[in-house]
Formats: structure tokens, C-alpha cells, sequence
């Protein structure tokens, strides 16, 4: 009799490599490494066909040669006398939109859908700030990151006939990508409270008002799991804000403690820390200088690369065209009933640490949030950016606060 396999599939993001996700497959086999009451057998399936400079070619296309993979995973472990019987996803970052448009040449007949998850992802896209930066990310991301991109910043066109942007066809009830993500049994989603830099909250976690963003002065109350330390539990908001601290008191400092200035690799002890503030200013303009060349290098590489795919003689057949295929019209009544009024905002004091979410995307956000996702926040104060904190990558002793995030992970993963 063949043994029969629940297969995770565990994605990475932007310009990343399977090794970012070590700490999820070693969190998740020690976990689930005898098999389950049904006698199944997990096996976690790392895809490395959109590793690194492929990922600036769009979340369709990654989606594309992820979907070849992941067949071609299923067919070798045919031949070694083993079944997939279920199918779970884990997406991080930019592998969670991936994750989303997966599911292709009637997978799901005969594979049970399990476990979707995503980790830090971008669902609503990338948000503007009112600030100088952001203004020129904003500018800057959709032409230096190629497809992907203008898919990021919702300024991409899904189709001849449907030119709004990828990412709202995507949270479109209506649509097959929608229809497929409701098929999961179970849908959990992770997301940085603060610090994001890269996936701020309110995009990861499919919201509108970001309630973390002035987490020091609006007198949020904040309770974590006991098991896991940096995994908020619940929290709660004041009718009204408090006053703000005196000038020079005690609340005062601890809310201007700052955070590290420069990222973990970056960081160093006395006296060397001094040598590299000192350098600092000296050394943006040419590092900044630099980045942009190759990022336009690597995009302009990109673009070759998608040409190239797109005339291939099967390009008809790929996912993309298969998608847009088997679209189907939004029924009226439901965009009647997304497009229902909001409740009432919360108050902001300082505008500026706030994104700008767009009518598209607050509409992408009533969307998604018909299904029943589980929400679940990481909280990490005290660093610099969060999003690489939240997987435990690379083995930083900075990162390691994201290890309860990831023994969460594992937990709860349902096998």
C-alpha cells in the first residue's frame, strides 16, 4: 500500500533562497516527525525555481514556475510509491502573494487543501507614507523591481480585459484566486504589529487603521502568550487617549528610547561603532548610489527574462492564461455588499506614522477579510525592522526573538 503524504510547501520572498526559511522547516519536522493519527507522513518541499534575481519577475510568473515544480515534486514521490494526499502553504513575505495563485490544472480533485498561511505578507500591497522616503520607494519601487513591482504598488494591468491591478483581481470574491484561497480548511495569517519596514501591519494583516502605529502614546494595553513571548495574545484601546507624558519625565525617555540606528549585521561594539557613525555619512550617498544601479540591473534583466517567457510557444497554456480563462464576472450583489460604509476611524494624533491606504486597496481589504482568516500579531519593539525578525532568518542572534513566532507556527499548523 503507498504511504500517503500531507505535503507543506513552504515559499520565500523577495530576493530570497530557501535558506531563509530554516528555521520553519527545522521548527516544523521536529514538530511532526512521526506520522499523524491517519498515517500520514509530512514532508516539507522547499521550491528553488524562484530564488533570488527571479523573484523581481512578478507574482504570476513565480506562481507559474513554482506550480511546474510542485507538480513535478508530486510526480517524483508517485515513483517512490508515495501519494500527496493533503497539500499545506506557507508563504513569507512576497511567497505569501505567490501562495495565492498556486492552485492550477485541477490540483485540488483529487489533494485535500489543508493549511494556508502566510507570513509577513503584502496582500493590499505596498502603502505610501506622508514622508520624504516613502514618497521616493513609491516612485523608485516600481520601476527598480521590475513585474513585481508594479504589482507591489497596484500599478500593473492583470489583463486586456481586466486592467485593474493584480493584486485587487486577486481579492476579488469573484474571481478564481478568491475561490481557490476559500477552499483551505484553515487560513492563519501572521504579521509584524511594528517595525515592519518592509510589510507594514495593516497590508499583512488585511486592516485599514494601523492601532500599533502610535503603540507608545495612545495607551494601547498589549498582552502576550505566555508560551510564546512575543506573540500578542489580545489587546485593547482606550475610549479616549491618554495625555501625553510630561516633558522630561520618566514616560517621557522611555517613549524617545531609540531604536538601533543601522541593521544586525551592521552593529558593533565600542569602539568600532564609533568608526562606522563617524564613516556613516560618507558612505550613504555612494552605497545609496550603488544599490539603485543594481537594482535598475537587475530589473532590466528581469524584463528580458519575461519576454523571453512570454514568447514561448506555450504561453497560452501557462497559468496565467489559464487564469484568466476561468475568471468569472463579480456577482452585484456582492460588490454591493463590500462596498457597504466603514465604521468609525480611529482617532489619529500624528498622521505621519500612518500609511495611506488607498480606496483600492481598503476595498481589496472588505474582501479578503470574508474569509476566515485567524490573526496572529509578533510584536518586537526594541528592533530596527521586523520583518526578517519574524521567520528567525539567517541565524542573526538578533533575530532569535522570532523563534516563538516560529514554535507558534509550528503549533498550531494543523497536520
Amino acid at each position: 500500500m503507498s504511504q500517503q503524504i500531507h505535503l507543506l510547501v513552504l515559499l520565500h520572498g523577495l530576493w530570497g533562497n530557501t535558506s531563509h526559511l530554516v528555521a520553519l522547516e527545522r521548527a516544523i519536522k521536529d514538530k511532526n516527525a512521526e506520522p499523524n493519527k491517519d498515517g500520514e507522513i509530512l514532508e516539507v518541499f522547499l521550491p528553488k525555481s524562484n530564488e533570488s534575481l527571479a523573484t523581481y519577475d512578478g507574482i504570476d510568473w513565480g506562481g507559474e514556475r513554482i506550480a511546474d515544480e510542485l507538480c513535478e515534486r508530486v510526480e517524483e514521490l508517485a515513483k517512490e510509491d508515495k501519494v500527496v494526499v493533503k497539500l499545506s502553504i506557507t508563504g513569507y513575505s512576497l511567497g505569501g502573494l505567490i501562495a495565492r495563485i498556486l492552485e492550477h490544472r485541477k490540483f485540488f480533485e483529487k489533494i485535500e487543501p489543508v493549511n494556508f498561511i502566510t507570513i509577513a505578507a503584502p496582500h493590499m500591497g505596498l502603502f505610501q507614507y506622508s514622508s520624504m522616503v516613502s514618497s521616493l520607494m513609491g516612485a523608485l519601487g516600481p520601476k527598480l523591481l521590475s513585474r513585481t513591482g508594479k504589482q507591489f504598488y497596484c500599478q500593473d494591468k492583470w489583463s486586456s480585459n481586466d486592467e485593474r491591478p493584480l493584486l485587487e483581481v486577486m481579492a476579488d470574491p469573484g474571481k478564481i484566486f478568491f475561490k481557490m484561497l476559500s477552499r483551505f480548511k484553515y487560513l492563519r495569517l501572521y504579521a509584524n504589529a511594528t517595525h515592519d519596514l518592509l510589510v507594514p501591519y495593516c497590508t499583512s494583516a488585511i486592516e485599514t487603521e494601523d492601532v500599533f502605529a502610535e503603540y507608545l502614546s495612545n495607551g494601547i494595553k498589549i498582552e502576550m502568550e505566555e508560551e510564546y513571548e512575543c506573540v500578542i495574545k489580545k489587546f485593547t484601546l482606550p475610549d479616549t487617549p491618554p495625555p501625553k507624558p510630561a516633558f522630561l519625565s520618566r514616560k517621557w525617555f522611555e517613549n524617545k528610547k531609540p531604536r538601533p540606528l543601522l541593521p544586525p549585521a551592521a552593529q558593533f561594539r565600542f569602539p568600532f561603532n564609533i568608526i562606522v557613525y563617524t564613516l556613516l555619512p560618507f558612505l550613504a550617498i555612494p552605497a545609496f548610489s550603488f544599490l539603485l544601479y543594481r537594482l535598475s540591473v537587475h530589473s532590466k534583466g528581469s524584463e528580458a527574462r519575461i519576454k523571453l517567457l512570454e514568447s514561448d510557444e506555450s504561453y497560452p497554456k501557462k497559468l496565467i492564461s489559464i487564469f484568466k480563462e476561468l475568471e468569472q464576472e463579480i456577482e452585484s450583489a456582492a460588490a454591493d455588499m463590500v462596498n457597504n460604509p466603514e465604521g468609525e476611524p480611529y482617532p489619529i494624533a500624528d498622521p505621519s506614522l500612518h500609511p495611506v491606504i488607498t480606496s483600492t486597496q481598503k476595498k481589496m481589504a472588505r474582501w479578503l477579510n470574508q474569509l476566515p482568516f485567524q490573526k496572529n500579531l509578533a510584536f518586537f519593539p526594541r528592533v530596527r525592522n521586523s520583518h526578517a525578525v519574524i521567520v528567525h532568518k539567517d541565524g542573526i542572534p538578533q533575530h532569535k526573538q522570532g523563534e516563538s513566532v516560529v514554535r507558534h507556527w509550528a503549533d498550531h499548523f494543523v497536520f
